[in-house]
């Protein structure tokens, strides 16, 4: 006989049940839905979570105000080339199946090419194109199959969020509850016996448990459907024994008042429910405080070129940029902000945010995007949106580009706690079955007093606490990291791997003269202008030191990674770049760094540029020797060689004159034996640092931001990587320190728990008290590490 229940979202099928391959439906929607899963592969939907469905609702022609293009360009974040990108907010989203089934859309209709779901916000960002395909089409999609977005063009406007306030809410209620069911067990602490027993003792029990109810099935609730989902998907998470204590308090406190045997557990259950609550709170309290793309919006390294009234230049923080500044973007460099293209010829390529490679092309007066990057020449552009810090978030870990370097550490944790789960179990089980035998009447406090002392919250939270408090602590000393994971990364680190020109030397102090034919006024106004298009450090700094400020138009530029650039304007060639790019046959070697000059196929001569290495670059290199092996990777010639065997140790690996594939295969090389930290300037270097175990840019006062990068250090604390790195490892430390508190603490609780010495309520304290104090020890102690940076 089928179930009476829908097979898809579990609503009652009692009137109209709709029949198809062996399952009852409550209605054609959800059959649809069925359907259009078991086509799409998509069944196992029904595996993570049965009934897991929500029931569409009718929409009929609710969205029809989608086929408005100007609605739809006010909601969409990305419109080129018929691709579009859209943030929806999906407030149905409530578990690791909803997640599964958002992040495969591209299997219910081709046209998706990617979906992002941000489980904590509750959205998705989803690419897609438009042919055969459009926004409202997108929505009628996601509210078919029960995810219905929310949409409002004025919160998108104010760029506003819905605040989540039902913790709040359940941790008020648990907190009433737990409050009064203390003062109503009073007379039982007290053994006030005559007014206990002869008036108000029924009442004060049943009031206790009337205050219970609300608690266990209103505030404690999301423990239960994490613990069913769980073991639904054969999976035992660290709410299956916090569950099951709860439940087991309650039943057995219930039983305990309906046949008059007791006053039962209500105090140890509200209390309990309360401290988890209170711990959740401060947990998600600190995330918000600890939250990286706060940090990463009030720290943001990276600059823009903002241009004045009278073309004069001005770096700039990102986010001081605003509505109607003008804005020059020079080849290679990420477009900050949404904006109309003023002057020159854009060459945009657009993979960063949608995955396709294919660049774009634009031409004055037309609209570029957030996020693309320009791959040919300078351009002017004028800011249509101030810049989004959110947006550039998203973008450094889009899924599109990135790759998984290493197992995350929060799923090691996870592990441990699955691991603890079943110990918990198995000792409740057997503790239980023991006294069923010797002491019957101790079998339910042993069972309940297990599952409670041995909950592995504490476990669970030495992690995010740890990892995140250092997180910070980086943040405000200029070292920003993607994510907690790259800390773990970089503790194991054993090989780091330097680029030199930019990294550890600097083009602001540099001391350049030239040497050759001297140049024509024309050549000098060509070459400036070639230089302001490149974003290199040596452009960069050649290019503030020229003279002239002719800024010629430029009809073609090309910049060759790892070589120079080439440009043409008024049929005339301009090449500037290594001796072999221009085409000069060096008879002795240069012993410092040097840009060649070219003129219509004339070698012209070049500029020498005497490095200067930034300050601490020694010392750091003598700390970082004592745990791990090290080495320069450089474009430039060996003249710099011998200074540099000097600061390094004698196993060093040095290698020069390496193109932007000669250092990306070095580094694949390397891993072969080695945990490898890359650190570069985040422009010839991207390959290199997307391949390494963590990459690290090094950030001055030009746009360097570079999404194959891990973290983003800014120049002046390069002297500090050492530290970084040695408070990485100290982190580590740190979590499997609370690891062993946190077991040493069960340990001993559970001696007393199986022994039927520990009753209910002083677990229910002391459970909850155990994550706090595992908190403010990961707290307390990073906070203490965090000073060595001071």
């Amino acid at each position: 006989m089928l179930d009476d229940t829908c097979y898809h979202c579990g609503d009652s099928c009692e009137s109209n049940p709709v029949h198809f391959d062996e399952k009852v439906f409550c209605c054609h929607g959800c059959k649809t839905v069925y359907e259009i899963f078991s086509d799409n592969g998509l069944s196992y939907f029904y595996e993570l979570e049965a009934k897991a469905g929500s029931t569409p609702n009718p929409i009929q022609k609710k969205y029809d105000f989608l086929d408005n293009p100007e609605i739809v360009s006010q909601l969409v974040e990305f419109d080129e080339e018929g691709v579009q990108v859209i943030n929806l907010n999906i407030p149905n989203i409530h578990c690791s199946s909803c997640i599964w089934l958002l992040e495969n859309l591209n299997k219910l209709h081709e046209s998706i090419s990617v979906s992002q779901v941000n489980f904590p916000a509750k959205t998705i960002r989803v690419t897609y194109k438009t042919d055969g395909f459009s926004l409202k089409v997108l929505v009628l999609l996601l509210a078919s199959i029960g995810y219905e977005p929310y949409l409002s063009l004025e919160d998108y406007a104010k760029k506003g969020k819905k605040v989540d306030r039902s913790l709040l809410y359940k941790l008020g209620v648990a907190g009433f509850a737990f409050g009064n069911v203390m003062l109503l067990s009073f007379p039982e602490y007290f053994e006030v016996e005559e007014f206990w027993l002869e008036q108000y003792k029924v009442v004060f029990r049943w009031l206790m448990f009337a205050f219970s109810i609300p608690v266990v099935f209103y505030a404690a609730q999301d423990y239960f459907k994490s613990a069913i989902k769980g073991l639904r998907s054969r999976m035992l998470n660290i709410d299956v024994p916090i569950a099951l204590g709860i439940l087991v308090l309650f039943l057995r406190s219930s039983v305990d008042i309906v046949w008059d045997l007791g006053s039962g557990f209500f105090d140890s259950l509200t209390g309990l429910v309360f401290f988890l609550l209170l711990g959740k709170f401060f947990q998600q309290k600190t995330y918000a405080f600890l939250s990286f793309e706060r940090d990463y919006k009030s720290y943001f390294p990276i600059a823009v070129t903002r241009l004045g009234t009278k073309n004069e230049e001005e770096n700039i923080q990102i986010f001081n940029v605003r509505k109607g500044d003008r804005l020059l973007i020079r080849n290679q460099e990420i477009l900050p902000v949404d904006c109309v293209l003023i002057k020159g010829v854009a060459e945009i390529d657009y993979s960063f945010v949608t995955g396709e490679s294919k660049p774009v092309t634009k031409e004055k007066g037309e609209r570029l995007f957030a996020g693309g990057k320009q791959l040919s020449g300078v351009l002017e552009v004028e800011v249509q949106k101030s810049v989004s810090q959110s947006y550039l978030t998203q973008l450094w870990g889009n899924t599109v580009f990135s790759k998984d370097k290493a197992s995350n550490f929060q799923t090691l944790t996870d592990g441990i706690g699955r691991r603890f789960t079943l110990a918990v179990l198995t000792i409740a089980v057997l503790s239980s079955i023991y006294w069923l035998v010797f002491e019957p009447s101790l079998v339910m406090n042993v069972f309940t007093a297990v599952l409670i002392i041995a909950c592995p919250c504490a476990i669970a939270l030495a992690a995010p606490f740890t990892l995140g408090n250092m997180l910070r602590i980086f943040g405000k000393h200029k070292f920003y990291l993607k994510n907690t994971n790259v800390i773990e990364r970089l503790a194991k680190i054993d090989s780091a791997i330097f680029d030199k020109t930019g990294t550890i030397t600097t083009t602001q102090q540099d001391a350049v003269f030239y040497e050759g034919i001297e140049l024509t006024e024309a050549e000098k106004n060509m070459l400036k202008t070639t230089l302001r298009a490149s974003s290199h450090p040596l452009s960069r700094s050649l290019y503030s030191i020229l003279q002239s400020n002719d800024i010629v138009t430029l009809d073609e530029f090309q910049e060759y990674e790892g070589r120079g650039l080439e440009a043409k304007a008024d049929q005339r060639t301009i090449k500037v770049g290594s001796a072999s790019y221009v085409g000069h046959e060096q008879k002795s070697k240069a012993l410092n760094t040097s840009v060649y000059v070219s003129t219509d196929e004339e070698v012209k001569g070049r500029f020498v540029f005497k490095n200067h290495y930034r300050e601490g670059v020694d010392e750091m290199f003598k700390e970082l020797q004592q745990s791990m092996e090290l080495g320069i990777l450089s474009g430039d010639n060996d003249g710099e060689k011998p200074r540099l065997q000097k600061i390094l140790p004698p196993n060093a690996k040095i290698a020069f004159n390496q193109k932007p594939e000669d250092k990306l295969n070095f580094i694949k090389g390397l891993q072969q034996s080695h945990k490898v930290l890359m650190v570069g300037d985040g422009l010839n270097d991207a390959g290199a640092l997307a391949q390494s175990d963590v990459g690290i840019a090094v950030s001055e006062n030009i746009n360097v931001f570079s999404p194959a990068c891990d973290g983003i250090l800014d120049a002046k604390a390069l002297d500090r990587l050492p530290l970084f790195i040695e408070l990485s490892r100290k982190s580590i430390k740190i979590i499997k320190i609370s690891f062993l508190l946190s077991l040493c603490y069960n340990l001993v609780g559970l001696y007393f728990a199986v022994t039927g010495q520990l009753q209910p309520v002083i677990a229910a304290i002391l459970m909850p008290l155990s994550s706090i104090s595992v908190v403010a020890f990961t707290t307390v102690f990073v906070n203490l590490l965090g000073r060595k940076l001071k």
